[in-house]
């Protein structure tokens, strides 16, 4: 960047200093060579003009103008009536070059005198005279100033060069530091180094902007890898349980086979025996089940069809479906609701139904499972409570986990696969709503969720 800008500054400066050398002094030089001859010539008008007075009148224009005037005659004119000349303005005559001009030349030569004060002559022949006029005078001020004007502008692009320099080198410095810094940052993003903090001082607005937008990057990039490692581990975690969880039953099934392949068993055994790998084939059946609806429910969003039903209708359905159950663990199932209307899909809120009630009823020993709802404002809250054994608070954030269980042995004893909650969350996810717990360990433990009410007027207009 530096380089660059100083090309540029450098390149402008130049150009204009060769155009003060070569073009501007040169127009001043030729400026002040014509005003000196058209003066002199002037002066030669005056002279020839005078006739005898000649002397008279180059002593009085010398007097007026403080130029030093010779003229001398060349050729067979007589220099009668011309003043007489010093040998120093007889040798400025006799030079080789004045006496050689001709009429339409002129001679002009810038020198220094005795005391090194610079001085121009000027020179011209008149041929109608055949006088040869010269003049000796001081530089005209106005030339001199020209000249010092433009030694000082050559000086001030001099100084306006390093003053350039010097500010793009600054200027460079404040841009490139900030800008070296967010590459350090960035290279140790894509190292994966990614707890750095990024701190750039500079008042650039957009180089602030770059620098959040890095550290930013640099965040979400943390996020997603701390995410992805999270991910790593349930899937690590969640294929370790879905082996433990299949190897045990075909384990089973196959002990069992193999007994009832054996010739001295009895009838009621063998009978037994049956049963148990009928119960272990459900139990692997239900597994697959599950973990294919989690699969679907993931990937396939559209198996969501919404419509409007009555709530309390399927919660009434489910809870018949699921009386004997509580009733043969001597628990009351209380489903005692006004109608409402919601808008969901009825089949996946009847799974959700399903499985936290039979959840609730599996982990209950005693008392009552409440399915209630109630409105708020443009939702209907649902809950499922219990007062089972509850649930440990270490559990809570894990509890809708794949396979997570709270009381392993229990759950296994009682077929089930582990995967309802998941399943529950899978489902309300879906319908963009998320599901809640509560749970004193020792007290019981409340679900809840919500649905979209639907009132008369909207469950009117969908109809028609």
């Amino acid at each position: 960047m530096f380089l660059t800008f100083a090309l540029f500054v450098g390149t402008a400066v130049v150009g204009v200093g060769l155009y003060v050398f070569l073009i501007l002094r040169t127009q001043i030089e030729d400026a002040k060579q014509h005003t000196l001859v058209d003066q002199a010539t002037r002066i030669a008008l005056r002279i020839e003009d005078a006739g005898p007075d000649r002397k008279q009148v180059i002593a009085d224009i010398s007097r007026l103008t403080g130029l030093n005037i010779m003229v001398t005659a060349r050729g067979p004119m007589p220099a009668d009536g011309l003043p007489t000349l010093s040998p120093d303005q007889q040798a400025l005559m006799q030079r080789p070059a004045v006496q050689a001009l001709t009429a339409d030349q002129a001679y002009v030569k810038q020198e220094h005198n005795a005391s090194g004060e610079p001085i121009v002559f000027v020179a011209i022949f008149r041929p109608e005279a055949g006088l040869i006029i010269g003049i000796e005078q001081p530089e005209p001020e106005l030339f001199a100033v020209a000249r010092n004007m433009l030694v000082t502008l050559v000086l001030g692009m001099i100084m306006a060069l390093l003053m350039a320099l010097v500010g793009s080198w600054v200027a460079s410095d404040r841009v490139t530091k900030p800008l070296i810094t967010i590459r350090k940052s960035a290279q140790h993003v894509t190292e994966g180094k990614l707890d750095a903090i990024i701190r750039v001082d500079t008042r650039s607005s957009e180089i602030q902007d770059l620098a959040r937008n890095v550290a930013r990057m640099s965040e979400n990039f943390r996020e997603k890898i701390n995410e992805l490692e999270r991910l790593t581990r349930l899937q690590s975690e969640f294929i370790g349980n879905v082996s433990h969880e299949v190897r045990n039953p075909i384990f089973a099934i196959s002990g069992y086979l193999e007994a009832l392949g054996s010739p001295n068993l009895g009838d009621a055994m063998r009978k037994r025996y049956a049963e148990k790998g009928l119960l272990n084939l459900q139990r692997l059946s239900n597994l697959f089940n599950d973990l294919i609806e989690i699969a679907r429910l993931e990937y396939r969003e559209d198996l969501i069809k919404t419509r409007v039903f009555d709530l309390a209708e399927l919660v009434d359905e489910v809870a018949e479906m699921l009386r004997p159950k509580a009733d043969e663990k001597g628990l009351t199932l209380v489903v005692t609701n006004p109608p409402v209307k919601v808008r969901a899909d009825r089949n996946r809120i009847r799974q959700v139904f399903v499985n936290l009630i039979d959840n609730a009823i599996a982990y209950s020993d005693e008392g009552t499972i409440r399915c209630r709802f109630r409105r708020r404002l443009n939702k209907i809250r649902v809950e499922v409570v219990d007062t089972g054994r509850g649930i440990g608070e270490e559990h809570l954030e894990r509890i809708f986990e794949r396979f997570y269980r709270v009381d392993p042995d229990r759950s296994r004893r009682s077929g089930g696969t582990g995967l309802g909650l998941s399943i529950v969350k899978q489902i309300l996810q879906a319908h963009h709503e998320a599901i809640h717990i509560e749970s004193i360990l020792g007290r019981g433990t409340r679900f809840w969720f919500e649905l979209p009410y639907v009132g008369e007027t909207e469950e009117v207009k969908t109809a028609v």
